[in-house]
């Protein structure tokens, strides 16, 4: 079987290399990690079985999508949660756990059939979770279809569609719970994701490693002062 792995982010980059180095002989697998790879020509020359896209936040064209059987791995139990952001749009609706259905790539979004789901604890911070993520994501939903050709089904039951998240989402309020900024700052605290902030004069404070005490009275972070503008 020939497979395509494209990914941007770090932690799933490693695992698709050890992946890679597990199956030589016996499939063969291309990483990409870069927009510019993914296109057409490149995937037509090698005409993979699969295009996994395990955290690729990049427009996939059509005519790769209509002609390959596109895999990307939603972080949500869906159809509940289709749309953007979906980690921080979790975590401040207060779920404990999720689900990651790994579904095929449609013209609608988060819309495609699902291949299988396998649950995810949403405890510790953005990095760890995602890095929990890739771990299931890699070994064990992507070696089910290295081992025999897998059948998606629709999705069913009522869609919930999550709005992305921006920047100024992340505002930590005077108003907020310990509990509630707790949560701001870990599921925002990952390689490539703006911080939860306060603004203080002419500074954002940036925050991240979010703790608290073994009572949960209080609650410390590490801050970064940095001017704004």
């Amino acid at each position: 079987m020939k497979v395509i792995i494209a990914t941007i982010k770090s932690w799933n980059m490693e695992y698709a290399k050890e992946l890679q180095r597990q199956q030589k002989g016996i499939h063969t697998i291309r990483i990409f990690t870069k927009k510019e790879e993914l296109t057409y020509n490149n995937v037509h020359e090698f005409d993979p079985d699969y295009i996994f896209l395990p955290h690729w936040s990049y427009y996939i064209p059509e005519e790769i999508t209509e002609r390959w059987e596109c895999v990307v791995f939603h972080m949500t139990d869906l159809p509940y949660g289709r749309g953007g952001s979906p980690l921080q749009n979790l975590i401040v609706r207060g779920h404990k756990d999720t689900k990651i259905s790994a579904i095929r790539v449609t013209a609608q979004l988060d819309g495609g059939p699902v291949y299988m789901k396998k649950p995810l604890s949403l405890e510790g911070t953005a990095q760890e979770i995602f890095i929990r993520c890739a771990n299931v994501v890699f070994h064990e939903m992507i070696p089910c279809f290295l081992q025999e050709k897998r059948n998606a089904v629709p999705q069913s039951g009522e869609a919930v569609v999550f709005k992305r998240r921006k920047p100024e989402d992340s505002e930590i309020k005077g108003d907020m719970e310990l509990s509630t900024i707790y949560n701001y700052i870990r599921m925002l605290d990952a390689e490539g994701y703006p911080r939860a902030y306060i603004d203080y004069g002419e500074y954002r404070l940036q925050f991240e490693e979010a703790k608290f005490d073994n009572c949960g009275e209080w609650l410390e972070a590490k801050v970064r002062f940095q001017k704004k503008g």
